[in-house]
């Protein structure tokens, strides 16, 4: 008799490093641009090709991120897709300013994608970040964004959202989980 595979089994059959692996653990290792722009552009590609085959499996309707630890890369570069398709890629990200409001909603992780844990985050955030060229840059992402703006930025900084969580909550097994699929809430959505 064959069994479903589980969320977190098709995610790893896609190449996503999954939890357990030390280089989920680790900093990653920041770029010298505009020195390592080849190797920022093939980072980049690898990136956008674990998110084509995560979204093969799975249906993202807030959005996902993939930050380079977790197909097995040790550099600072993540990529956000946001609900309505924008492509949001970031170099060597630090987010320099929070909000002082939060919201605790749901977050999934691609390298424990069976469970779905309730995490605070900063409705707002302000992130330094590089372009390819070198250049320095301050972006603020609000709301679902900075929610998946900040959770990639934590791979890169050796955060799990599991360690974000109120102290006393756990993670729920994804078949409980009731907001597969759609987007977001917030007050005036």
């Amino acid at each position: 008799m064959e069994t479903t595979p589980t969320a977190s089994e098709r995610m790893r059959a896609v190449g996503v490093v999954q939890e357990g692996d030390p280089i989920l653990t680790k900093t990653a290792r920041p770029f010298s641009l505009p020195d390592e722009a080849e190797d920022v552009r093939r980072v980049v590609a690898e990136l956008v090709s674990a998110c084509e085959r995560a979204a093969a499996v799975q249906v993202f309707g807030k959005g996902m991120g993939m930050a380079a630890p977790q197909i097995g890369i040790d550099r600072a570069a993540a990529i956000v897709r946001t609900p309505d398709g924008e492509s949001i890629t970031l170099f060597n990200p630090r987010i320099v300013e929070e909000s002082p409001e939060t919201d605790e909603q749901y977050e999934g992780c691609l390298s424990f994608f069976d469970v779905r844990g309730k995490v605070p985050r900063p409705l707002a955030i302000s992130v330094e970040h590089q372009d390819i060229d070198g250049t320095e840059r301050i972006t603020i992402f609000e709301r679902g964004i900075a929610r998946l703006i900040a959770h990639e930025v934590d791979h890169l900084h050796d955060q799990l959202y599991r360690s974000r969580m109120r102290e006393g909550v756990a993670p729920i097994p994804v078949s409980e989980y009731r907001g597969t699929g759609s987007t977001w809430q917030y007050g005036s959505n």
